[in-house]
């Protein structure tokens, strides 16, 4: 028997959002992260795009975040609440952030990610992303290095298809609005 998909919502984050936000990036990053003044002041950039995600119980879930610059977006944070990781909701807000650039013809999309965040890097593979290098040393807290990862070209052929199949294996298990 098939469970019933379920529906999420992806939203643009509002100043309401930041408290819960707070409380899933303070989970997520210890005490090395972001300040609720940070995030109002990416609210407010007229460059970046800051996304929420809300569960199907009405609960803050995730987030993440971007900047659009020319044709370059540069992601500069996603990040899913413990308790509803591994129910494909990074994978939800990397396809707002990729639709997003499509919309806005921006051709590359760039990040960097912890060396030992595995999940993080398996999640970007999957979706086009390539390493291109580290920055030693990236990471104040532990001085740990950054992997820099970049798609190529989204509007090329290889990308489309792949990032096609992916949403349409996405959206068969989960719903977003």
């Amino acid at each position: 028997m098939q469970s019933e998909t379920e529906e999420i919502t992806i939203q643009k984050m509002s100043a309401d959002d930041v408290d819960d936000v707070i409380r899933i990036e303070e989970s997520a990053y210890g005490e090395h992260h972001w300040s609720k003044t940070s995030f109002l002041n990416e609210i407010g950039n007229e460059l970046a795009h800051y996304y929420s995600i809300v569960a199907s119980d009405g609960k803050l879930a995730g987030y993440a975040g971007c900047w659009h610059i020319l044709e370059e977006a540069h992601i500069t944070t996603i990040a899913i609440a413990p308790e509803y990781r591994r129910k494909n909701y990074g994978q939800a807000l990397l396809k707002r952030i990729i639709d997003d650039c499509y919309k806005e013809k921006i051709k590359y999309i760039t990040l960097e990610v912890r060396v030992s965040n595995t999940p993080a890097i398996n999640l970007y593979s999957k979706y086009g992303f390539s390493s291109f290098g580290t920055r030693k040393g990236y990471y104040q807290d532990n001085n740990e290095d950054a992997l820099i990862m970049w798609t190529k070209n989204i509007f090329f052929d290889e990308f489309k298809e792949n990032y096609e199949q992916k949403i349409k294996e996405l959206e068969e298990r989960i719903k977003i609005k």
